[in-house]
């Protein structure tokens, strides 16, 4: 005797769940496929809610906390959307040594926002990373794809200025 998993309903009638449900399906919801189904999500509406990971545990008959364990153990994945821009503080050794604590504390004072969040208007988000591979430009910052070197907070808030006006 087999025993059929019910798989759960999509959560909502947005074609965007087609595609995630196709993805599992193609891998015939293997446990294995986690991050895949989570890649899938990620690409398909930006960001990993609760419905999200509730959906791709049920499919894949995980639990939840191994779902959400993945899902904040890998950096590249996002629980919350994105804002319309980004600004990625260096956050290594040169980059701290020579002031990257000064601009996360303006855009923090300035907006309102610590790394891994996004201003409640959904304009700037702001993050870290270990290095950008430009130590010859400490401080550094990445805005909107392109790098910043030699920063001051005063430089970072006029550039994130201009940038969030657009």
């Amino acid at each position: 005797m087999s025993l059929l998993q019910t798989r759960p309903a999509l959560p909502s009638d947005d074609k965007r769940w087609k595609l995630v449900n196709a993805t599992m399906r193609r891998t015939g919801y293997a446990d294995h496929s986690l991050i895949e189904a989570l890649h899938s999500v990620q690409e398909s509406f930006g960001f990993l809610d609760e419905t999200a990971m509730r959906f791709v545990a049920g499919s894949l008959d995980l639990p939840l906390s191994k779902v959400y364990g993945v899902a904040t153990f890998y950096h590249l994945f996002q629980l919350k959307p994105k804002g319309r821009h980004a600004c990625v503080v260096c956050t290594g050794t040169a980059c701290y040594i020579k002031g990257a604590g000064a601009l996360l504390g303006a855009i923090e004072e300035r907006y309102g926002v610590k790394p891994g969040e996004t201003t409640e208007d959904d304009e700037l988000s702001v993050l870290t990373a270990r290095c950008v591979g430009a130590c010859g430009l400490a401080s550094a910052a990445v805005v909107d794809g392109q790098l910043m070197g030699k920063l001051t907070p005063e430089k970072l808030m006029e550039r994130l200025e201009l940038e969030t006006a657009k």
